[in-house]
């Protein structure tokens, strides 16, 4: 697990910066993001299994499409979501509400 949780967040970190290289064109720079903001969606769907994986990979085509965006590190902050926010979820513990008939 722990292979997997660095391999996502270097892949992350490179996906990230793809989607900023696109400030070092400032004419096609808009140009490369209608094309790459198809990609950077079915990469993230394909990384995040579930409905937070399909959400994210929504707001990865809207970060990557519209112009200005490009900055938000989208797959670096779905890492730390899933890795770090989300399974602290889930090792807090809920506690089962059990009646107990007499």
């Amino acid at each position: 697990m722990r292979e997997k949780k660095i391999k996502y967040l270097i892949l992350g970190i490179v996906m990230d910066g793809l989607g900023m290289l696109s400030y070092a064109f400032p004419l096609f720079g808009e140009l490369i993001d209608i094309v790459w903001a198809p990609i950077s969606s079915l990469v993230m769907n394909k990384m995040y299994k579930g409905i937070s994986g399909k959400v994210a990979s929504i707001i990865s085509l809207i970060e990557e499409g519209l112009p200005g965006l490009d900055f938000i590190p989208t797959f670096t902050l779905m890492w730390v979501y899933t890795y770090i926010i989300k399974s602290e979820d889930e090792n807090t513990g809920k506690l089962i509400p059990i009646r107990v008939r007499s």
